[in-house]
């Protein structure tokens, strides 16, 4: 019974969405602490992007286990069998990448030195991830959870940057293998500075760090040692950079992976006017800082800006170039690099990109009890045109379209919030500048709702949870469940308003009757470039009569 319910618990995990193997590139995660948020509140985001990752929410319950319990690992990409680790008496509930105490963790994979995979350990990033949530009260002590984890039975998984946070700080940690017969990880965990935030989007950005400072930065007693054992590194302790010695840069890591953080910094710091020389690889360029001050302090949805975006407005805007197509498609079909004429070619990696699983803005706040404080923004699909709902950390459900069960990749469902937002984003690429704007109204009117509504609701939850934490959990259990629920019914209605108002590459006026605009003049000059003489009109010589 004991093994049954562990398996249970574990598809439920697995229903998270993370079962298939992800890409490196293929994640975000931006990091912000109290003193860069208006209301004080920690902030990490999460953007979880695969060709083959279904979007959905999965809810683990609170469970104390017997003395002698186990816990079975399974590969979190594959499902193959790992081994086994005693359980804790005691694992905490958790909502998504949120558990009952605000803790939340998040990652991008970065790879690093492929001969670091050792295939002999028992713990992969996943199940780390996962674990600690279940165990830890705090983010510092989910950094003990997994480096203790890793020293005791390996790291299965590649080079992994993690976000880990709690109402009061936030953590950046980057962590790899150390190869078969070397068992552990070697790591480094770095606080986030209040006032300051930083962001990782598949490529280790701790490079040198202090060897004397506890309270913000831990690291493994062998990561300088080790590095110096392998080759990796010679020179000075004071000297050493993870990211150089773990994760040797190269054009890709530049150009896919610390463009998105530089967009990042660019758009909460405009005035340090970072420039594009470290992205594009040119000599000397001076590397992006570690973490940076906003010029301002971030809302939740300044946040939910940053995690929507394409580049606009820099040279490296994908609505521009003539890949985007006569609508501004900011989006490229994979492969991100191809080949003519022996020449190798890429295209840009934004953050917003059409394969998003699923997406999250994790906020925690100490000013509320837990089961209020937290809440997972919680959205699938695109983040441009998903909508983050609000999940509080202390429901005790999760609403069912989003839920483990109601849907798969491999068969669409229209019960399922992940295949909605897909058809929807998917019919809108036809005729993007159009119809994106059709959806952002929709998009704002339903968040600008959860955000308008959020601050009686709270008190609501407050009032109740004075009388009983159980009232509390359950009157928020209730509304974000009726929010995803209404949000999965709006988006059907629009879906069915876009195809009846774009209906045949028509665009349909406020009386419903169909318009053609046709293509825009920049694509149509593109055409008479392309085509030449082919396409233009050419008046038939009048017949001469006698």
């Amino acid at each position: 019974m004991r093994m049954k319910k562990q398996f249970f618990i574990l598809l439920l995990v697995f229903g998270i969405g993370l079962l298939v193997q992800q890409p490196v590139w293929g994640c975000t995660n931006i990091l912000i602490s109290k003193g860069a948020t208006q209301d004080g509140s920690t902030m990490i985001t999460y953007v979880a992007d695969s060709h083959t990752l279904y979007g959905e929410l999965a809810y683990i319950p609170a469970a104390d286990h017997p003395p002698g319990s186990w816990r079975e690992i399974y590969e979190w990409d594959t499902g193959k069998y790992l081994g086994k680790i005693p359980e804790v008496p005691h694992t905490y509930a958790v909502v998504g990448n949120m558990n009952e105490h605000q803790v939340s963790i998040g990652e991008t994979t970065y790879g690093g030195r492929h001969e670091l995979r050792d295939s002999t350990a028992i713990l992969d990033y996943g199940n780390l991830i996962y674990i600690a949530l279940q165990r830890a009260r705090s983010a510092r002590e989910a950094i003990q959870v997994m480096t203790s984890l890793v020293e005791e039975y390996g790291y299965y998984s590649e080079g992994e940057s993690f976000s880990i946070a709690d109402p009061n700080e936030v953590w950046i940690m980057d962590m790899i293998g150390k190869g078969k017969g070397n068992k552990g990880a070697v790591w480094v965990a770095r606080r986030v500075p209040d006032g300051y935030i930083t962001a990782h989007a598949n490529y280790p950005r701790i490079h040198q760090f202090p060897l004397n400072d506890k309270e913000n930065c831990l690291y493994a007693k062998d990561v300088i040692s080790f590095a110096r054992e392998k080759g990796f590194f010679k020179g000075e302790d004071k000297d050493f950079s993870f990211a150089d010695a773990y994760a040797p840069l190269d054009f890709f890591a530049l150009r896919f992976c610390e463009a998105r953080v530089w967009n990042i910094f660019r758009r909460v710091a405009p005035s340090q006017a970072i420039p594009l020389d470290y992205i594009k690889g040119l000599p000397n360029a001076k590397p992006l800082p570690l973490w940076i001050k906003p010029d301002k302090k971030l809302s939740i949805q300044d946040v939910m800006s940053l995690m929507r975006d394409h580049f606009e407005g820099t040279e490296l805007d994908m609505t521009q170039d003539v890949g985007a197509g006569p609508f501004r498609l900011p989006y490229r079909w994979r492969p991100l690099t191809w080949k003519v004429d022996s020449v190798e070619y890429f295209n840009e990696r934004a953050i917003s990109t059409q394969q998003t699983g699923f997406s999250f803005i994790a906020q925690a706040r100490n000013s509320l009890p837990n089961p209020i404080g937290g809440i997972l923004w919680f959205g699938v699909d695109d983040t441009y045109s998903t909508v983050y709902v609000p999940m509080y950390c202390g429901i005790q459900e999760v609403p069912k379209p989003y839920a483990v069960g109601t849907g798969s990749f491999q068969d669409f469902s229209w019960e399922s919030a992940f295949w909605i937002f897909n058809w929807v984003a998917n019919f809108a690429y036809s005729r993007y500048c159009d119809m994106i704007k059709d959806i952002q109204k929709v998009q704002q009117e339903l968040e600008g709702s959860f955000l308008a509504n959020q601050k009686a609701i709270e008190e609501a939850a407050l009032v109740l949870y004075r009388q009983s934490p159980q009232l509390a959990k359950e009157y928020l259990t209730n509304y974000s469940v009726a929010q995803g629920e209404k949000v999965v019914t709006r988006w059907k209605k629009l879906g069915e308003f876009l195809l009846w108002k774009y209906l045949d590459g028509n665009v349909k006026d406020e009386f419903g009757k169909p318009t053609h605009p046709g293509y825009p003049e920049h694509w149509l000059r593109v055409i008479a470039k392309e085509t030449g003489d082919r396409l233009k009109v050419t008046p038939i010589p009048s017949q001469e009569t006698h």
